[in-house]
């Protein structure tokens, strides 16, 4: 059953990473001032994804177009990052953004969710 579901997910993933690529927005252009204030309030913000997840794509998108400077942290390739996922977010669940905020952190997942998480901070 393992293999199945590998052989249907691969290529669906590897298509999803294809229009991605193909139909990537545009990022907003700022001022130079501006964009750094941006960067100084996103530099504690990580996002836990895997790449071909089409949730995680939306949330990319959004990143891209939005043009934030945040951390992509993908657990497929990093055992760290998902272990810190699970054990400090409570759930293997991506995306999940991690915000840092006076010295406390808040995972927020759901993709609509954090869009709209971002798009306030843009």
């Amino acid at each position: 059953m393992k293999i199945i579901m590998f052989i249907i997910r691969w290529p669906i993933g590897q298509l999803i990473l294809l229009l991605s690529f193909i139909f990537s927005p545009k990022a907003v252009k700022r001022g130079v001032d501006e964009q750094q204030e941006l960067d100084k309030s996103t530099e504690n913000l990580a996002l836990y994804q895997l790449p071909a997840c089409p949730f995680c794509v939306k949330v990319r998108r959004s990143i891209k177009r939005n043009a934030l400077k945040i951390e992509l942290r993908n657990i497929s390739c990093n055992d760290g990052f998902r272990q810190e996922l699970i054990s400090e977010g409570g759930k293997r669940t991506v995306p999940c953004l991690r915000i840092e905020k006076d010295e406390k952190v808040q995972w927020l997942y759901e993709s609509g969710d954090i869009v709209n998480y971002l798009q306030k901070i843009a």
